[in-house]
Protein backbone atom coordinates (compact mmCIF):
# COMPACT_ATOMS: atom_id res chain seq x y z
CA UNK A 1 0.00 0.00 0.00
CA UNK A 2 0.69 3.89 -0.55
CA UNK A 3 -0.10 7.02 0.81
CA UNK A 4 -0.04 9.84 -0.85
CA UNK A 5 -0.04 13.84 0.45
CA UNK A 6 -0.62 16.70 -2.02
CA UNK A 7 1.12 19.97 -1.11
CA UNK A 8 1.47 23.42 -3.27
CA UNK A 9 -1.78 24.31 -3.80
CA UNK A 10 -2.93 27.97 -3.31
CA UNK A 11 -4.01 30.91 -5.00
CA UNK A 12 -2.67 32.70 -8.26
CA UNK A 13 -3.61 35.27 -10.62
CA UNK A 14 -4.31 34.21 -14.38
CA UNK A 15 -0.92 33.39 -16.31
CA UNK A 16 0.53 32.88 -12.98
CA UNK A 17 2.15 29.20 -11.95
CA UNK A 18 2.14 26.87 -8.78
CA UNK A 19 3.97 23.43 -8.45
CA UNK A 20 2.32 20.78 -7.08
CA UNK A 21 4.33 18.41 -5.08
CA UNK A 22 3.02 14.54 -4.16
CA UNK A 23 5.24 12.73 -1.42
CA UNK A 24 4.30 9.16 -1.23
CA UNK A 25 5.49 6.74 1.48
CA UNK A 26 4.69 3.13 1.94
CA UNK A 27 5.72 0.66 -0.96
CA UNK A 28 8.30 1.41 -3.62
CA UNK A 29 7.24 4.71 -5.40
CA UNK A 30 8.84 3.55 -8.53
CA UNK A 31 7.06 0.80 -8.98
CA UNK A 32 3.93 2.95 -9.74
CA UNK A 33 3.16 4.25 -12.80
CA UNK A 34 1.48 8.21 -10.93
CA UNK A 35 -0.98 10.59 -12.26
CA UNK A 36 -2.79 14.11 -11.61
CA UNK A 37 -6.52 14.26 -11.73
CA UNK A 38 -8.35 17.42 -11.00
CA UNK A 39 -12.43 18.10 -9.61
CA UNK A 40 -14.12 21.36 -10.13
CA UNK A 41 -17.06 22.11 -8.12
CA UNK A 42 -20.24 20.34 -9.70
CA UNK A 43 -17.61 18.15 -12.09
CA UNK A 44 -16.45 14.91 -12.72
CA UNK A 45 -13.15 14.31 -11.36
CA UNK A 46 -10.96 14.53 -14.52
CA UNK A 47 -7.44 13.31 -16.06
CA UNK A 48 -4.27 15.95 -15.93
CA UNK A 49 -1.84 13.87 -17.10
CA UNK A 50 0.03 10.98 -16.14
CA UNK A 51 3.72 9.46 -16.02
CA UNK A 52 5.37 6.50 -16.70
CA UNK A 53 7.11 4.21 -13.43
CA UNK A 54 10.45 5.68 -14.73
CA UNK A 55 9.66 9.09 -16.02
CA UNK A 56 10.46 8.54 -19.56
CA UNK A 57 6.94 8.78 -20.58
CA UNK A 58 4.58 11.32 -20.10
CA UNK A 59 0.35 11.76 -20.85
CA UNK A 60 -1.50 14.77 -21.06
CA UNK A 61 -5.17 16.06 -21.42
CA UNK A 62 -4.96 18.35 -24.48
CA UNK A 63 -6.50 21.22 -21.65
CA UNK A 64 -3.46 21.61 -20.15
CA UNK A 65 -0.60 20.24 -22.74
CA UNK A 66 2.38 22.52 -23.22
CA UNK A 67 1.16 24.75 -20.08
CA UNK A 68 1.62 21.62 -17.48
CA UNK A 69 4.53 19.48 -17.34
CA UNK A 70 4.64 16.21 -14.78
CA UNK A 71 7.70 15.07 -13.51
CA UNK A 72 9.14 12.96 -10.59
CA UNK A 73 11.90 11.87 -8.23
CA UNK A 74 12.00 8.25 -7.80
CA UNK A 75 14.79 8.64 -5.10
CA UNK A 76 12.47 11.41 -3.63
CA UNK A 77 9.59 9.53 -3.59
CA UNK A 78 7.96 12.42 -5.05
CA UNK A 79 5.87 13.31 -7.83
CA UNK A 80 5.37 17.07 -9.40
CA UNK A 81 2.68 18.90 -11.11
CA UNK A 82 4.62 22.29 -12.27
CA UNK A 83 1.73 24.28 -13.65
CA UNK A 84 2.13 27.52 -15.89
CA UNK A 85 0.24 30.13 -17.09
CA UNK A 86 -2.78 29.51 -15.03
CA UNK A 87 -6.43 30.29 -16.17
CA UNK A 88 -9.49 30.41 -14.16
CA UNK A 89 -11.04 27.41 -16.01
CA UNK A 90 -7.79 25.63 -13.93
CA UNK A 91 -9.27 25.97 -10.63
CA UNK A 92 -9.80 22.61 -9.30
CA UNK A 93 -8.96 20.49 -6.39
CA UNK A 94 -5.75 18.63 -7.62
CA UNK A 95 -4.98 14.57 -6.91
CA UNK A 96 -2.10 12.68 -7.00
CA UNK A 97 -3.12 9.09 -7.89
CA UNK A 98 -0.98 5.91 -8.53
CA UNK A 99 -0.70 2.40 -9.83
CA UNK A 100 -2.88 2.19 -12.51
CA UNK A 101 -5.13 -1.07 -13.23
CA UNK A 102 -6.51 -0.07 -16.81
CA UNK A 103 -6.21 3.00 -18.88
CA UNK A 104 -3.89 5.77 -17.63
CA UNK A 105 -6.59 8.19 -18.51
CA UNK A 106 -9.40 6.91 -16.60
CA UNK A 107 -10.30 7.42 -12.53
CA UNK A 108 -11.58 4.53 -11.78
CA UNK A 109 -7.71 2.92 -12.99
CA UNK A 110 -6.05 3.87 -9.98
CA UNK A 111 -5.71 2.38 -6.68
CA UNK A 112 -4.24 4.80 -4.47
CA UNK A 113 -5.79 8.52 -3.65
CA UNK A 114 -4.31 11.69 -2.62
CA UNK A 115 -6.52 13.83 -0.16
CA UNK A 116 -6.25 16.59 -2.83
CA UNK A 117 -4.95 20.16 -2.51
CA UNK A 118 -7.20 23.38 -4.08
CA UNK A 119 -5.30 25.54 -6.93
CA UNK A 120 -7.84 28.51 -7.45
CA UNK A 121 -7.09 31.19 -10.35
CA UNK A 122 -8.64 34.55 -10.40
CA UNK A 123 -8.78 36.36 -13.40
Amino acid sequence: QVQLVESGGGLVQAGGSLRLSCAASGRTFSSYVMGWFRQAPGKEREFVTAISRRGGSTYYADSVKGRFTISRDNAKNTLYLQMNSLKPEDTAVYYCAAETRGSIYERASYVYWGQGTQVTVSS
